[in-house]
């Protein structure tokens, strides 16, 4: 009887120990989903229509979390090496994102139009030319921010191509994140708040993290107190196409503080301290 009795004492206890690991074993996977989220995902977003602010997409091509209220990613994330560059044309099919829940309103590729504002990519299209199914992703419309065109044409388009150009010529792997924060931009046709009738929020400021990386496949632990982190705020807004990017550099510590986010919070908070608030000046 004894050897039941003491069976019955450790039930609970063993309860509790598989719910435990239970519930380990549940979350383990949105920790270590996707590759585009090595260096941490800035917002805790989750794929939880409780939280419709702060919703994760996790796609193969990128990650992000979306906003139904602005309408537009709040960042998106996404890593960059040779093994995601090709030949691939760009596929130039803008369109709605039909895997957002139920009942949300999906941005069409139309909403721009005459807003004066670009369909502004967030993972760029030249970033995904290994396959047409790549490259065709990037052009989903929760990939996309209002973004003034001499904004989006000139020194973001700029930093764009540099960024490729360590990966193609100087074998980096590079993680990004960029979005945009603040209320208000000035397109083309002036300074706006929202288009498409009120469903989409223009964003005053375009912000962008690079994490380059010297050795590929490296991940975190590639992560030193002396890698490079390039991090831009550029307003989003007419008569900057001709400015150097190199001019918009500020800490990652900068971008933080303007948009409540925690950056690279996967690297160890030693490291973080001094690459977080350093500008990078090269």
């Amino acid at each position: 009887m004894k050897k039941y009795k003491f069976f019955n004492f450790l039930l609970p206890f063993l309860g509790v120990v598989l719910l435990t690991l239970l519930l380990h074993w549940q979350k383990a996977p949105a920790q270590s989903s996707s590759i585009h989220l090595t260096m941490g995902n800035p917002s805790g977003a989750v794929t939880n229509t409780s939280y419709p602010n702060n919703y994760l997409l996790s796609k193969s091509q990128y990650a992000l979390s979306y906003n139904n209220t602005t309408r537009i990613p709040n960042w998106v994330s996404w890593q960059l090496n040779n093994s995601w560059l090709g030949s691939t044309p760009r596929q130039d099919d803008f369109r709605a994102d039909t895997s957002l829940p139920s009942g949300w309103y999906q941005v069409q590729g139309t909403d721009y139009q005459g807003s004066g504002f670009d369909r502004g990519h967030m993972t760029p299209s030249a970033d995904r030319t290994n396959t047409v199914t790549n490259n065709s992703a990037t052009f989903l419309m929760t990939n996309m921010i209002p973004q003034a065109p001499d904004n989006n044409q000139g020194p973001w388009a700029n930093l764009e191509n540099y960024s490729r150009d360590l990966v193609v010529n100087q074998g980096k792997e590079l993680y990004i994140i960029s979005g945009g924060y603040g209320s208000g931009g000035t397109g083309s046709n002036g300074t706006k708040y929202t288009i498409a009738n009120g469903k989409i929020q223009v964003p005053a400021r375009t912000w962008k993290v690079i994490v380059v990386l010297d050795t590929p496949g490296s991940g975190v632990s590639g992560v030193t107190t002396n890698t490079r982190v390039i991090a831009v705020d550029m307003p989003n807004s007419q008569g900057i196409r001709s400015d150097n990017w190199k001019t918009y550099r500020v800490s990652v510590d900068s971008i933080e503080s303007n948009t409540g986010y925690n950056f690279l919070s996967n690297v160890s908070t030693s490291i973080q301290s001094v690459i977080e608030a350093r500008i990078d000046n090269l």
